[in-house]
């Protein structure tokens, strides 16, 4: 499978959300690029580096078949200001591409305008913003597919979102 991945993120991001989807994504066989602001490193609430190769403003929909956000409250919170990212998020929905996002990071979702309608989930404390985006919250689903969209609440589901989103391009 030679598909394109990139993981958009910032500091503060819930470590086991970019850590598993990374290498659960190499192991598929996808390029998987690394995005942050300005293209540096960002570290997880544990710690763990995310190695960023690419900076934010530099991201191209026709480079990539999915982009995926990680959570923790923070790093989503950060990701949703940047305009550019929710222009590309918008794009990537628009143009059909799988858009996937965990716990917090349908936040960025929300942000970017691509949920109303749409049933999907997240971790339960921001269940107020989906619903009030227009979405059709899914309690308690360890993960939603809702066409091209993908979401899960919380990193104790990586296995099968993850699954969701490999099967995705199968």
């Amino acid at each position: 499978m030679s598909k394109r991945a990139v993981i958009i993120t910032a500091a503060g991001f819930q470590d086991e959300e970019l850590i598993y989807p990374y290498y659960r994504l190499l192991e598929a066989g996808f390029t998987v690029d690394i995005a942050t602001k300005d293209g540096q490193v960002a570290y997880g609430k544990y710690g763990v580096p995310a190695r960023a190769n690419i900076a934010t403003d530099k991201l191209d929909t026709n480079n990539y078949d999915l982009v995926l956000l990680p959570g923790g409250f923070e790093a989503p919170d950060r990701v949703r200001l940047l305009p550019e990212v929710l222009d590309f998020v918008r794009k990537m929905d628009e143009k059909k591409k799988c858009v996937a996002a965990i716990c917090h990071g349908p936040w960025i979702l929300i942000s970017a305008g691509v949920t109303k309608g749409r049933k999907m989930t997240a971790y339960w404390s921001i269940e107020a913003d989906v619903r009030n985006s227009g979405a059709d919250y899914q309690h308690k689903a360890p993960v939603v597919v809702d066409g091209n969209l993908i979401t899960s609440p919380h990193y104790n589901n990586n296995g099968d979102f993850m699954r969701a989103v490999v099967n995705y391009f199968l």
